[in-house]
Order: C-alpha cells, then structure tokens, then sequence
C-alpha cells in the first residue's frame, strides 16, 4: 500500500508542476518581442490595464504560491515565493516603471524554479494534512495582504497623480 501511495504522490506532483509550469510560461514567456528575442507575457500585458491590471497579475501569481503550498513546500521557500509575488504586483503598480519592470521580472518562473528544487529535492513530500492547510491558509491570507496593497497603493498614485495635473 505505501508504494501505491508514494507513486500517487509523485503522480500528483507531476500534475501541479505541469500546471504551475505552463501558468509561468503563459503568464513570463508567452510573447515574442520581434526582432528582439526577448519574450514578455500575458502578466506584463494585463498590467497595462490601469488599477487592476497588476492585481489581476498578482492573483494568478498566487495560484502557484497555493500549489506550492499544497506540494508542502518549505516555509522559507513560501515566503521568498510570495516575496517574488509582491515585488512584481507592487512595483507593477507604478505606471510606466513598472510595466518594464513587469516584464523583466518575470516571478512566476522564479516561483516555478523553488518549486521544481523543492519537488527534485524531496524523494516524498511530507504527509501532514494540518502543515498543507496551514501554509494554504498563510500564502492566501498573504496575497489578501498583497492584493490590499497593491490596491491602497493604486489609489495612492492616482490621487498624487490627479493632484499634480489639476495643479
């Protein structure tokens, strides 16, 4: 029975690592620049949509931070995803800037890397039921904190933008 279960696990770690992958690259990589061979993504697009666009970038950043968590990775390696995550929503914000920023920064296939070295690194993730909630509930309720914000942050550079043009 346990070898069933381990080759389950490893089944489903496969999946999400899949899944987060082709996120990262549709979301970093996506979108050839011509003439340049550089590419951007869906993410640096989106956040040229004023107010929510970085936000919108930075929830679907958080789907991988979850899988992450899901695939019980290191606590340390959570928060530098999440760091990776907030970084690239809040400086995302500032328009202009961060729309180059955007799209050099490229999170989401930082985020992908720490997770593929946490699922080569370890043979079998660890079976605690009550960790895998737990950091869930940590990576969601810190991308609540990011998204709130980004918002705040949005609003702050709006107001300080429409008071220096109705100077």
């Amino acid at each position: 029975m346990k070898q069933r279960e381990t080759g389950e696990i490893s089944t489903e770690l496969a999946r999400r690592s899949k899944r987060v992958r082709l996120l990262a690259q549709l979301l970093d990589n996506s979108i050839p620049i011509p003439g340049t061979g550089r590419r951007v993504g869906l993410d640096a697009v989106i956040g040229l949509v004023p107010g929510v666009g970085d936000l919108i970038g930075g929830l679907l950043s958080g789907y991988i931070v979850l899988e992450a968590a899901r695939a019980q990775v290191p606590t340390v390696t959570l928060v530098r995803m999440l760091g990776n995550v907030g970084i690239d929503t809040l400086l995302g914000v500032v328009p202009g800037l961060g729309d180059i920023f955007d799209a050099a920064w490229k999170a989401n296939t930082r985020n992908v890397m720490l997770l593929q070295g946490h699922i080569v690194a370890s043979e079998e993730p660890p079976v605690g039921r009550k960790s895998a909630i737990g950091a869930s509930l940590l990576a969601v309720g810190v991308l609540a904190l990011i998204v709130i914000g980004g918002i705040a942050l949005t609003i702050y550079v709006a107001r300080l933008l429409w008071g220096l043009s109705t100077q």
